[in-house]
């Protein structure tokens, strides 16, 4: 057994002994009936040394359940030394304990103290104390009503998995007619488009969600602390998803997370309340109706909603609400996109198609390459025809025609980039409209004498974009593009581009189908059929 080395119990010996019983004893904090092993494990257990004669608590000290006894050993020193004010350093006459263990070991350590240790059946100083403590943790509020934290909870991975922010931008609202727990219509603003934050805000008026984007316009050149105050003044309730290990790079794309990693919170925001990670009865009813019947929206019309016009739709929905009264045990709920809304607010935002560069559709102009980001992992291979009837389902942005299934496939350039950088390529060619063909053009850096096999993109409009710069004497390279041109006789010319997100995730460089986010089919071009020779890399780093 550990002991007091000798200057120790000289210095604690010094301490003027009171007649006092001291109360000591090490438990959980919260109470029998709503302790949890993960409240165990958050929480822990409170050591505590009670003045019995006094009614003063002279130390407390939370510790992990696995310490030892020398624990409250630790706990007891402080409690003699430097106890709580008001009281005075001293040590008590007799020490009483409910726990025999605790009394044997006490007994061996603080044998050179003068100081009895009894064994009692009861502390009923400590047991009110510890009591009390219970008390104040039972009565706090949990984040969700425990009835409706499970099913809200699975509702939030079940939109995750749905992903509405990959067709849904913010200001392409959807309203949710519910009618029921004084709620009249909430308006739905999908987070998560550009990357940044992902989540559902449910506004509680048309006025809120305006007023809160003209706030945040007004100020976006000010001081965070307008946007502090424009944000608190929301009304509206919100569903948002986080990282559950905030150490993790912060730069990675959370859609590209596994499921595991990902945490939802739910919570309300009010001019007057501010903001509250905190879901009272009712509210917890209509994030769950909210979250159902735009889950069945999105089923139902996801396709529509990936259109590049915001189309008007409505439907109307019967929800069963678990554990709900009689009264609302079923709900009649009516979502309904908003194309004239989201339209205002695109042009409280400043945006204009008619801003859009017009292209020269007869010729193209000088060689781009702003259209695939630097970072991006660029592949030469092929997709079997299973897979590509896969992506023709999955994917909503492509175009072709039919393909006589020759050979081990179609021909395909794949482009990984994370999930925001792919959304903007795919939206670039879209604006271009669309890809017209894929040309591997010889080109040639005269300061060194380098020869390139340049890859280019032509789109619709006849722009050329430069996607990949290969070296002519790369082994790799060069067997790629024997395939790839065997590949395109047999399609009689047809191939295509693959949009992929997942660069900084487990599948970067060999992406899977749920993250192929565009198949855009193209026609192959020869150099030949280009006619633009032998392109030079210039000073500018621009070939042309």
């Amino acid at each position: 057994m550990t002991s007091f080395n000798r200057s120790t119990s000289r210095r604690l010996k010094k301490l003027p002994q009171i007649p006092s019983i001291w109360e000591g004893d090490r438990r959980p904090l919260s109470s029998s009936q709503t302790q949890t092993k993960d409240s165990q494990e958050s929480q822990g257990e409170c050591i505590l040394w009670v003045d019995g004669s006094q009614g003063l608590v002279r130390a407390m000290d939370m510790v992990s359940p696995e310490l030892g006894p020398e624990a409250i050993v630790r706990t007891l020193m402080r409690a003699m030394e430097h106890p709580h004010s008001p009281a005075k350093p001293a040590r008590p006459q007799r020490i009483v304990v409910r726990d025999r263990e605790i009394q044997f070991y006490l007994r061996g350590v603080l044998q050179d103290l003068d100081i009895a240790i009894d064994y009692v059946s009861e502390l009923p100083l400590i047991h009110e104390l510890f009591r009390s403590f219970a008390d104040i943790i039972d009565s706090q509020i949990p984040n969700l009503p425990p009835q409706y934290a499970e099913l809200l909870h699975q509702k939030a991975f079940a939109t995750w998995e749905a992903a509405p922010w990959n067709f849904l931008e913010e200001q392409q609202i959807l309203s949710i007619e519910i009618n029921t727990w004084d709620v009249g219509t909430l308006y739905a603003s999908v987070m998560g488009m550009l990357g940044m934050e992902y989540g559902i805000l449910l506004y509680r008026s048309e006025d809120s969600l305006k007023r809160f984007r003209a706030d945040v316009l007004k100020d976006d050149e000010e001081s965070n602390e307008g946007l502090e105050e424009a944000f608190l003044k929301q009304d509206c309730l919100f569903l948002t998803f986080e990282q559950v290990d905030e150490d993790e790079d912060e730069d990675e794309d959370l859609a590209e997370l596994p499921l595991s990693e990902i945490e939802p919170t739910f919570g309300n925001i009010h001019p007057l309340e501010g903001l509250r990670s905190v879901l009272y009865e009712d509210e917890a009813l209509v994030m769950f109706v909210s979250l159902e019947s735009l889950l069945r929206f999105i089923r139902d019309y996801r396709h529509q909603l990936y259109e590049d016009d915001f189309p008007s739709i409505n439907r109307r929905y019967r929800i069963s609400v678990p554990n709900a009264d009689e009264a609302t045990k079923s709900v009649s709920v009516t979502v309904s996109t908003m194309p004239e809304l989201a339209a205002e607010l695109e042009e409280m935002a400043g945006f204009d198609i008619s801003d859009q560069d017009e292209f020269d559709t007869t010729e193209y102009r000088s060689l781009r390459d702003d259209l695939i980001p630097e970072d991006s992992f660029l592949s030469v291979g092929v997709i079997s025809w299973e897979m590509l009837k896969s992506l023709r389902q999955e994917v909503n942005y492509h175009t072709g025609e039919e393909i006589a299934e020759v050979g081990d496939g179609l021909p395909v350039i794949l482009i990984q980039t994370s999930r925001p950088k792919a959304k903007t390529v795919i939206e670039n060619i879209q604006d271009a409209g669309g890809l017209n063909a894929i040309c591997f053009n010889p080109g040639a850096n005269p300061l060194d004498g380098e020869q390139y096999d340049l890859g280019l993109l032509q789109t619709e409009n006849g722009e050329l974009f430069l996607f990949g710069e290969f070296l002519d004497n790369d082994p790799i390279h060069v067997e790629a593009r024997k395939k790839w041109t065997q590949r395109c006789k047999n399609t009689n010319g047809y191939c295509g581009v693959i949009i992929a997100k997942g660069l900084r995730g487990a599948s970067r460089g060999n992406p899977q189908l749920k993250d192929m986010m565009a198949l855009f089919e193209a026609r192959s071009l020869s150099p030949q059929d280009l006619g633009l020779g032998t392109l030079q890399l210039m000073p500018q780093l621009e070939f042309e």
